[in-house]
């Protein structure tokens, strides 16, 4: 595809906040592509998944041109950046470049993978773009794969209510593949400290038994050296089980009805 700087607006947005490495890789491989928005949170809000600001008020502050920094998560920077800031809808929402991967469980508790799963609820095609590296990351990878797939996504658009989960290995080998989410592979460290009145605090941790990787995974991918691109769907309806609990229906009114009509009356 030929570069058509003014006929896309993509929006970016990120949980490492506004002023992260990543998200600057990312705003400069695409700036010559597509019109950029970015709105990210004002500092960093990793692992804060899809929560949504409601017992405070939301504020932002426009840091430069089309460049706005928030006070709140990344589902909530989203959720002002498509009902507030940009004056037309995104062609494409990407969230990231994040610092760390996102991949098996962590999508749950990922606030880049939660800030383009908003954008497809809001029925705008998106990504989350993640290096699998927390210590000195390098981005250039990441940044070159997610203009190609962003101008794909453009090009043919994306199936209804999935949104794409994007793990870049550092260093990258070769290859793209596309795999599905590892079952968890983590085990919850809590580690323990005595703060200065002796009260004890946790930091959650993790540790990854690469051992138990399945060979289709995005953590496979990504050990092998290949980025990982795993396709995700906002309907979390598992529509097979349905039809297999169809049976329980009958079984579960039945109590429920036999329980409502034996109940003692009040008089």
């Amino acid at each position: 595809m030929t570069k058509r700087a003014t006929n896309y607006h993509i929006l970016l947005t990120n949980d490492d906040g506004i002023h992260a490495d990543g998200l600057t890789a990312l705003e400069e491989a695409l700036q010559e592509y597509a019109e950029l928005t970015v709105v990210a949170p004002h500092v960093e809000r990793s692992a804060s998944s899809h929560a949504l600001s409601l017992q405070q008020p939301i504020r932002y502050e426009k840091i430069s041109e089309r460049k706005y920094a928030v006070e709140g998560t990344p589902a909530d920077s989203v959720i002002l950046a498509l009902n507030n800031i940009c004056q037309v809808t995104p062609d494409l929402v990407i969230a990231g470049i994040n610092r760390g991967g996102n991949m098996g469980e962590n999508i749950f508790y990922s606030g880049t993978v939660a800030a383009a799963l908003e954008a497809t609820l809001n029925r705008v095609p998106a990504f989350a773009v993640s290096v699998a590296a927390r210590e000195n990351p390098r981005y250039e990878v990441a940044a070159a794969f997610a203009v190609q797939l962003a101008l794909k996504i453009l090009a043919g658009g994306l199936p209804k209510g999935i949104v794409l989960n994007v793990n870049v290995p550092a260093p990258w080998v070769s290859g793209v593949r596309l795999t599905r989410q590892s079952r968890k592979l983590t085990k919850n460290l809590l580690v323990e400290g005595l703060d200065p009145r002796g009260r004890n605090y946790y930091w959650i941790h993790e540790q990854v038994d690469l051992s138990r990787v399945e060979p289709d995974t995005d953590y496979a991918a990504v050990q092998e050296g290949s980025i990982s691109l795993t396709p995700l769907q906002i309907d979390r309806t598992e529509h097979n089980v349905v039809r297999e609990l169809g049976n329980w229906i009958e079984d579960l009114n039945g109590i429920l009805l036999a329980q409502v009509n034996n109940r003692p009356r009040r008089s």
